[in-house]
Formats: C-alpha cells, sequence, structure tokens
C-alpha cells in the first residue's frame, strides 16, 4: 500500500492512551438483517460508550498528548459528536474546552456537549460556518484547534476499530463505512488495507451530502452550496485535500445512497437488532439495501458509528410512537 498520513505502529500505540470503555467495542453476526439484506452480515458497535459515538477514539488520543505538553485549551467545531467526545476526553484531563456548533444541530447532541462541561458557542449557518468560528476562536485565544479529519490523532484514533475488525475471526469480505469529513473511513481504511488488503473498503455518504464521494470519483476536491440530508453527522461541504488524498489510497469505492434507504436502514436496525441508531450510523446499511447483487452471499461489516439523535425526530422517520 502507498503512504498515507497515518501509521499503524502509532495507531497501535494509541489503543494504550484511550479509554478501555472506547475499545473492543461488540462485533457481532445479525443474522436477522440477513433475510431482507441477502448477505452476512456484522455490526461493528461504537454506540455503547459514554458519549454514543466512535469520536472518543481520537479525541482520546488528542487530549492525552495535550494533557503531556499542552496547551491546556482546545477548540473545535463541531455537527455533535466531535464536541460531545473532546469535552468527555478534556474534561478527564482538566483541559478547557470550547465546541463551535451550527445552532440548527441536533439539539439533544448540543445539550449533552453542555452537561459534559464545555464552553458552547452557536452560530448561524451549517458546519462550514462553524468550522470557520472555531478556527478565528483558536486564533484569537491563542488555543489548540482541533479540525477533524485533517488532524492525524482523529484519523488514528478512529483507526483502532480497524485493529478490531482484522483480527475478527472470520474475516470479512467488505467493510462499509460512513463517510463524512473522513477519518472513520481513512482510519479503518488504512488499517484494512495494510493488515487485510483483500477485504474491500467501501464508503457511504448521503446523495445529500456528496462532496467527498464525489471529490472521491473526481480524484481532485469537489464542493458543494448546501446539503440536504437528515445525516447531519457526515454533512460537510468542503473535503480537506490531505484527507482526500488518504481516502483515494485506501477507499475501493464510494457510494451514494438515497434519504429513503437511510431512514429504512434506521428502521431495519430497530426492528431487527433493537438498535437506535442516528442517520449516519445506518449509511452501511442503506449501502446494502440499495446493492443487493453487489453484496449477494458476501460477508459484510458495517461500523454502526453513532446514537446521539434526536428522538422526536427519530419517531418521525421511523414510525414508532413518541414517549
Amino acid at each position: 500500500m502507498r503512504l498515507t498520513r497515518l501509521d499503524t505502529a502509532r495507531i497501535r500505540a494509541a489503543r494504550q492512551v484511550i479509554d478501555p470503555v472506547f475499545l473492543d467495542t461488540p462485533l457481532y453476526r445479525c443474522e436477522a438483517l440477513e433475510a431482507d439484506l441477502g448477505c452476512a452480515v456484522s455490526v461493528k458497535l461504537e454506540t455503547a460508550n459514554p458519549v454514543r459515538s466512535f469520536k472518543a477514539r481520537g479525541t482520546e488520543v488528542v487530549a492525552s498528548r495535550l494533557a503531556e505538553h499542552g496547551p491546556r485549551a482546545v477548540a473545535c467545531a463541531s455537527a455533535g459528536n466531535l464536541g460531545q467526545a473532546l469535552a468527555w476526553s478534556g474534561r478527564g484531563r482538566g483541559l478547557d474546552v470550547t465546541v463551535v456548533a451550527s445552532r440548527f444541530a441536533t439539539v439533544a447532541k448540543l445539550d449533552r456537549i453542555r452537561a459534559l462541561g464545555a464552553r458552547l458557542e452557536l452560530v448561524d449557518g451549517d458546519h462550514e460556518s462553524a468550522r470557520e468560528r472555531a478556527a478565528a476562536v483558536a486564533r484569537h485565544e491563542g488555543i489548540r484547534l482541533v479540525e477533524d479529519s485533517l488532524d492525524i490523532e482523529t484519523c488514528e484514533g478512529a483507526a483502532t476499530i480497524g485493529l478490531e475488525l482484522v483480527d475478527a475471526e472470520p474475516s470479512f469480505d467488505a467493510v462499509l463505512i460512513a463517510l463524512g469529513g473522513g477519518a472513520l473511513a481513512t482510519g479503518v481504511g488504512h488499517v484494512v488495507k495494510d493488515l487485510a488488503p483483500g477485504t474491500e473498503v467501501i464508503c457511504v455518504q448521503p446523495l445529500g451530502a456528496p462532496a467527498m464521494t464525489r471529490s472521491w470519483h473526481s480524484r481532485r476536491v469537489v464542493t458543494t452550496d448546501s446539503t440536504d440530508t437528515i445525516a447531519d453527522g457526515v454533512a460537510g461541504r468542503y473535503p480537506i485535500p490531505a484527507v482526500l488524498d488518504d481516502l483515494l489510497l485506501v477507499a475501493d469505492d464510494a457510494l451514494l445512497v438515497e434519504e429513503a434507504s437511510i431512514v429504512a436502514g434506521m428502521r431495519m436496525l430497530l426492528h431487527h437488532a433493537g438498535l437506535v441508531v442516528e442517520p449516519s450510523a445506518a449509511l452501511g446499511v442503506a449501502a446494502l439495501l440499495e446493492n443487493r447483487d453487489r453484496f449477494a452471499g458476501r460477508r459484510v461489516v458495517t461500523v454502526i458509528c453513532g446514537s446521539n439523535v434526536d428522538m422526536d425526530a427519530y419517531h418521525r422517520w421511523v414510525g414508532t410512537p413518541s414517549l
């Protein structure tokens, strides 16, 4: 494999600084999904932890290095999950954390960021507006800016999921990974291609937020003017060139899926697996629904990357009665 920015030895070392509560997450074959999907489906469950997403694997690496070498304050932009994770990791290491988010972000995610002790600043506009503001805050206050997917710690923390996947028995024919900024896809993809190169790495993004997927197919950065998807966790418009370079080296394909398939995937994960997930976490199942012939009879695994969802919206999408 040609070199990405990631390093497998550093990824193995990252496991030593990540709180064990985020490691060795459940991985199991979900036979109840298989009749509808036509393939052997396993799920890697990244939601049974204090922040209910995979993001803390990366923020644990960031926070551990800041705790050793400073500075003691840090800022990030977040659609919700990164902010929660950084707040959790920073609180445990005595760091001051500022999170900038769109005021239109999921309320449950924003409430949790506040509850974890971070300073939360809301901006008008979307996640890209939050990224601009977070950079300005970091410059003005002279503190560390954490840029998800660009900062290698976020990618290599996420990559520890890949270590756990390649150690699994039996092995998989394909790994389906939600694609947003790219930390999860490049991290897991790097490890899989390094240690299990015969396994396909397939990224999945909503049709309503296609910038990184279009960039992958074009082999150059492609931006979009807007996004229109319920999968807010992957709704970026401006791919980072260095992250795209990594993705081009580790991904075998990048797929776009319809909103209806995302909702159907969420519904299937609830009814067949008992899992309440946010839309981004259902992208892998959505891809299986839309590409049954491609995956027929194969052994696939999808990373269930988060479960931070507004429950009123969830009930509207999935059709279950509100409590």
